[in-house]
Formats: C-alpha cells, sequence, structure tokens
C-alpha cells in the first residue's frame, strides 16, 4: 500500500549543506504518462551542490527538493502507461532544471519515457549510482570523442562517478585508457580496466618564473592520444598538447568552458563541453552493459536519507571513489 505521506530531502532556503533538512511531504500522484517510483536508492551530484548553494538558479521557487536520477520499483502508474506495470525494477534520469529536482525522496514521480528496466542483477542502490554518471560518460566518449577500437584515451578524473563509468566504457568500446587519478585510486583504475594510471598531483608543477604550471617529464609526450575526456576542468590546455594530429577532446567541467570556447579559435583540436542528455535507450544500453559485466557501479559510500548534508559535503570536496549514493530502501 502506498502511504499518504513520505520523507523527502528539501532546502528551504539557498546556503550550505546544513539547509538541507528531510521534511515530511504528501506522496506525489503520476500524470496520466507519469510512474511513481518507491525509491531504493538515488546519487548525489555536483550538480545538486550548485542547485542548493543557489549558484544555479532557474525557476527557483523553494522549498525544493533535490536529486536528479534514482533507481526503485514502480508503485504506480499513469492512465497512459502502457510499457511498464507496478513491481517493475526500473532507473532513471530526468535532467538538471531545478523544477524537476527531487529523486532523494521515499517516492518520486518520473515521466515514463524516462525510466528503463534496472540492470537485471544488480542491488538497486548500487544501480543508482550510474544514471547520471553513466549517461554523462557514454555520451562524451560515444558521442563527443567517437572511441572506438584502437583509440588510445586520456581519462582525467577517472576516479570519480563519471570517471570510474568512463573507464569501463571506453575498454568496452575497445579503447586502451589512461587514467589520470590520485595514488589512493590507482588501483582501482587498473581494475576496472585501465591500462597505465597517471598520478595527478605529480603531473604538474609550478614553473621556475610563472604560476602556470610545468609539464613534468612524467606526463607523456605529445601526441600520444587520440581522445581526451576531460572530468575535471584543470589544466586543460596542458592536457589538450597530448593530442595526435585530428584528436579529440571532451569536458564535463564548467570551469574548463572558457578555454573551450576560445579552442574554436585556437590552433590545434577544439574543446567540446558535454552536457548530459536524458536518453532512455542510453540508459537500456547501460544496463546491458551492467548485466553483461562490461560496467558495474562504483560507489564511495551510501548514506541513509538523514545524512544528505554530510553526503553533500563530501561531493562538494572534489574527492571522490565513485558515486556518494542515498539509500532510502
Amino acid at each position: 500500500m502506498i502511504p499518504a505521506t513520505m520523507r523527502a530531502a528539501r532546502h528551504h532556503r539557498y546556503g550550505d549543506p546544513d539547509v538541507l533538512r528531510v521534511d515530511a511531504v504528501d506522496v506525489p500522484r503520476p500524470g496520466p504518462r507519469e510512474v511513481l517510483i518507491r525509491v531504493h536508492g538515488a546519487s548525489v551530484n555536483p550538480s545538486d551542490a550548485l542547485f542548493r548553494s543557489g549558484r544555479l538558479r532557474v525557476g527557483a521557487r523553494l522549498p525544493r527538493g533535490t536529486g536528479l536520477d534514482l533507481a526503485g520499483e514502480v508503485a504506480a502508474i499513469g492512465d497512459r502507461v502502457d510499457d511498464l506495470a507496478v513491481g517493475d525494477r526500473v532507473w532513471a534520469y530526468r535532467g538538471g532544471l531545478p523544477k524537476r529536482l527531487g529523486t532523494i525522496a521515499e517516492y518520486a514521480v518520473m515521466p515514463a519515457g524516462r525510466c528503463t528496466p534496472a540492470p537485471a542483477g544488480a542491488d538497486l542502490a548500487d544501480a543508482a549510482a550510474l544514471p547520471t554518471a553513466g549517461l554523462t560518460a557514454l555520451q562524451v566518449l560515444r558521442d563527443a570523442l567517437r572511441v572506438g577500437p584502437g583509440d588510445r584515451v586520456l581519462i582525467v578524473g577517472a576516479s570519480g562517478g563519471v570517471g570510474s563509468a568512463a573507464v569501463q566504457l571506453a575498454v568496452a568500446l575497445g579503447a586502451t585508457v589512461t587514467a589520470v587519478a590520485g595514488p589512493a585510486n590507482a588501483d582501482l583504475c587498473r581494475d576496472l580496466g585501465a591500462a597505465d594510471v597517471l598520478d595527478h598531483t605529480a603531473l604538474f608543477r609550478p614553473g621556475p618564473t610563472s604560476d602556470l604550471p610545468a609539464r613534468d617529464d612524467r606526463l607523456p609526450a605529445e601526441g600520444a592520444f587520440d581522445a581526451v575526456a576531460d572530468l575535471h576542468g584543470a589544466h586543460v590546455r596542458d592536457y589538450r598538447r597530448l593530442l595526435d594530429r585530428g584528436g579529440r577532446m571532451a569536458t564535463t567541467a564548467t570551469r574548463a568552458v572558457p578555454f573551450a570556447l576560445a579552442s574554436t579559435l585556437l590552433p590545434g583540436p577544439r574543446v567540446r563541453v558535454v552536457q548530459v542528455k536524458p536518453r532512455s535507450a542510453d540508459l537500456a544500453m547501460l544496463a546491458r552493459h551492467v548485466d553483461d559485466g562490461a560496467l558495474r557501479p562504483v560507489v564511495d559510500r551510501r548514506y541513509p536519507l538523514d545524512q544528505i548534508a554530510a553526503a553533500h559535503r563530501a561531493v562538494e570536496t572534489g574527492h571522490a571513489r565513485g558515486k556518494r549514493v542515498i539509500e532510502l530502501a
């Protein structure tokens, strides 16, 4: 039976993570083409922190929920939904506009067209680590970088949520992967399929007469890679120099946008900025990769709902070993 009320993470003002609290609210009802999902898990993403802090205010009406994605079970369906049934295991990514947030709650309404079957053998709370991160990684590698068999791919930020998915997906696409990560996460990157791991703390050092970074001798030679997936945003110019002639580079980092725009006017490869799109066909592809063993969710830590502020604080450090997941069921 669906209860009348539920617990949901919300904030009534903008600010640091402590503005988040768990409220008792009415369980939403699905519209004709929507489904109500009993949430098992939802990931915490950097964009969640941007909306909560007020650095992004699109349609900013408070109080507001938080969360972009989820994995769970269908609890109710709208009268025009014919491809899902109560009890189905699903996962979904709804998108980043603030008015659409709110997956970190015991129940959430999602458009039926954005829900696809969750991986059959995955724990649903763990699976929640992948919708946003996996979609981003897939769209960076396949769409922006056109990664294929034999490509030499450098993945910057390889141990994070998107990065850990990107390493696995690049290998599945037939690429040879070099990961850039901290020394504590080198073994993780190799376990995910990276052929080599570069320590980001040793790659750059201050120049003798400038505050700009200087290349370390341990950085690969120029032309060492066919594609660079930058998931961090620091030293974009330097990583771009490592591309072969005709190489491709894409970034998900907002702080790299100015250089990405400038790259359209500079000699050498253009840097493309990727924003994730909620494509159900891509979610279905990710589920197949999980089911065939090519992709697994990497969870840094599971948090109960009442520790949502702690999860946001952890995300804002910028250091991750996979995703932080809120476990709700």
